[in-house]
């Protein structure tokens, strides 16, 4: 399965990198997009096999590990749960969302529901890497950015913007699967006086 492309007038790039993409063009992909929604695409290429990746991302539980916003995952049901993820300035926002398609080994699908306090939508796809050097990891996320263009300021001064978090989140990811743990830009502590 190929990566989507950007449906604009002078863009036919991947998602991953197009500069400016149509999300309503996307909704045959996967997304329930609108006109004014923000979208993010962002690809890694991880040095595993897909099935045990898809595997991992699969169970909801596991996302908190690497990505860094998200306070936690209750799983409501098999397609259902509720996330509740950091916010710019000390907040946190809520919302329930729902797998709306679900490949084992390739992709999963999913929408945030009715009265989500930020409506999104998202895919993440699974493809051998063309070389055979693992797996291409695609996130492709349609979100409407809460505040509009004052709230997306916002985010991004406090780092808390989808498009600085997913690739963010995919170096984490990358770095989780490859090593079993996540680096931190903490320098460690210095050693003991003596």
């Amino acid at each position: 399965m190929s990566e989507p492309l950007s449906r604009t007038a002078h863009d036919d790039a991947p998602l991953s990198s197009a500069k400016n993409p149509d999300p309503v063009a996307l909704n045959g992909e996967h997304l329930a997009a609108r006109t004014d929604d923000v979208l993010v695409g962002r690809t890694v290429t991880i040095d595993r096999p897909r099935v045990e990746l898809y595997r991992f991302w699969r169970d909801l539980r596991n996302l908190p590990l690497f990505m860094h916003n998200i306070h936690s995952i209750t799983i409501a049901d098999t397609g259902r749960s509720h996330w509740v993820v950091a916010a710019p300035a000390g907040k946190s926002i809520e919302w329930d969302s729902e797998i709306t398609e679900d490949a084992p080994g390739e992709f999963i699908a999913w929408r945030s529901l009715e009265g989500a306090s930020v409506r999104n939508s998202g895919r993440v796809d699974f493809r051998d890497s063309p070389d055979g050097r693992g797996t291409v990891v695609t996130v492709t996320l349609a979100y409407d950015p809460p505040g509009g263009a004052l709230g997306k300021l916002v985010a991004k001064l406090f780092q808390r913007e989808p498009k600085i978090q997913a690739r963010q989140d995919l170096r984490r990811f990358k770095q989780l699967m490859e090593t079993g743990e996540v680096s931190t830009a903490q320098s460690p502590d210095a050693a003991p006086r003596s």
